[in-house]
């Protein structure tokens, strides 16, 4: 019987396969020698992988282009990337290199955009949508930026109290959205979302608020099914549903001319992941196009806003497995140098998966463990039995000159800014050393410390010792 954990992986997955490839017995993310970086920056580690960013965009570029050259759709498409994903200037740079435009969801991103358009990174006609609750202070930045030539910033009403406010704060004409809130699947612990306007109140608000407003020009409707895009009932159904929005409110403003569907595409969390992208940009675009030419109006042009999609396979983070720890008859215990809580608190929090793969050992046999952080809580741990799967990693034994090292992929969305990046973290636990990786023009790869682990003066500081 074969039971390395090479073996199990040639019997259970496809592999090696996009982002995963096995060279001399180690690791390789993106064809990156995860060995390399070890030996020169030791562990743990964040990396990210800044030309899968692109590659993400320009993916999903093409799958919808192409679905409305076949469909003979006359709309255009806009990719949107999600700021609040993360927040990195080296990620929105990334991004903005490859053709996308912005989505905000807070005061705060507006002074990331001034700073972004200080720094040429964005231009006056770079389209922003402005998403989220608006407190007094972002409304009054969205018409800063209306105030300084920012023809495409879109202030996309999550109530009906903003419009008054925005109606009373500008002088100019400026660009509104709606965003509609759908309902939620059956296990929610609530039946609707929070965000947006309910579907009975949206069409009379147009009606008795909105069309005698002047200044604000109707130009998008926003909706968000919280599940991601996927081929299912509940999907399709919320997504019939904003549609038939759309048509109602085109027929009531014919200025109104974009459809944003908002985000969803989802990134793979383990080796075994399928989805069908090109199936699902090609089901969006004929479904809009038929009920439109059913309905006798225009196509709109069709928003997404990527976040996880664009810059989660970009991730990961490498840690050492400290020690072996048998606690009892049944289970095994990896202790890694730092916390899981800390570093990736999606896992924690909501359940979050992701691919857990060792960088070297892929010869020895493998054991079910439950791997552990450093810190002092009992929650800050990984196993089979909170997130539904098995985690199986390769023997160690006290006599291994190399220790075993294992890497959490798919990590670059929302980790830095749930944890509190550069912030205090449960127990004192540092974070970890920051590494970008890029290619340059030859192709060869390029690796630049972001940012040392966190050092003990600096979180002192903060705590005001």
């Amino acid at each position: 019987m074969k039971n390395r954990f090479s073996d199990l992986i040639d019997q259970t997955y496809y592999f090696p396969q996009d982002g995963f490839d096995l060279r001399n017995g180690y690791l390789h993310f993106h064809g990156v020698s995860i060995k390399h970086i070890i030996e020169e920056h030791g562990t743990p580690f964040k990396l990210i992988y800044l030309p899968k960013i692109g590659d993400q965009i320009k993916r999903a570029n093409n799958l919808f282009k192409k679905a409305m050259k076949k469909h003979g759709y006359k709309g255009d498409y806009k990719y949107c990337y999600c700021t609040k994903c993360c927040h990195f200037k080296h990620v929105i740079s990334e991004a903005l290199a490859n053709g996308t435009h912005l989505e905000t969801s807070s005061s705060f991103d507006i002074d990331l955009m001034l700073k972004l358009y200080e720094e040429g990174k964005i231009t006056k006609s770079t389209i922003l949508v402005h998403n989220g609750y608006k407190t007094e202070d972002y409304l009054q930045k969205i018409v800063q930026l209306n105030r300084m030539g920012f023809k495409n910033s879109i202030a996309v009403l999550d109530n009906m109290r903003e419009l008054e406010l925005l109606n009373k704060m500008t002088r100019k004409s400026l660009k509104i959205g709606l965003r509609l809130a759908t309902d939620l699947q059956p296990q929610s612990d609530y039946y609707t979302s929070r965000l947006g306007i309910r579907p009975s109140e949206l069409l009379k608000f147009y009606k008795k608020e909105i069309a005698s407003k002047k200044k604000l020009k109707l130009k998008m409707l926003h909706f968000f099914v919280d599940s991601g895009i996927k081929d299912t009932l509940y999907y399709w159904e919320e997504f019939q549903k904003g549609l038939r929005m759309f048509v109602d409110l085109k027929k009531l403003c014919p200025e109104l001319k974009a459809l944003n569907i908002g985000g969803g595409f989802p990134i793979r969390n383990n080796l075994g992941f399928e989805y069908d992208y090109a199936y699902m940009a090609d089901e969006i675009v004929r479904n809009i196009k038929e009920t439109c030419m059913n309905e006798g109006i225009e196509e709109p042009d069709l928003f997404t806003e990527f976040g996880k999609y664009t810059v989660g396979e970009s991730g990961a983070v490498i840690f050492e497995v400290l020690e072996h720890k048998k606690q009892n008859d049944r289970e095994d215990w990896y202790i890694i140098n730092n916390s899981l809580m800390n570093t990736i608190p999606d896992a924690w929090s909501i359940l979050e998966k992701f691919i857990l793969l060792p960088i070297n050992k892929w010869d020895k046999e493998y054991r079910k463990v439950n791997i552990g952080g450093i810190s002092c809580d009992h929650s800050d741990y990984y196993n089979s039995e909170e997130l539904n799967q098995q985690v199986l990693l390769p023997k160690i034994e006290g006599k291994d000159k190399e220790p075993l090292y294992v890497g959490f992929f798919h990590t670059g969305a929302y980790q830095d800014a749930i944890s509190g990046y550069g912030g205090i973290k449960h127990c004192l636990i540092p974070s970890p050393k920051h590494i970008l990786i890029d290619r340059d023009k030859t192709g060869n790869f390029t690796t630049t410390v972001y940012r040392e682990q966190q050092q003990a003066p600096d979180m002192l500081k903060i705590l005001g010792y």
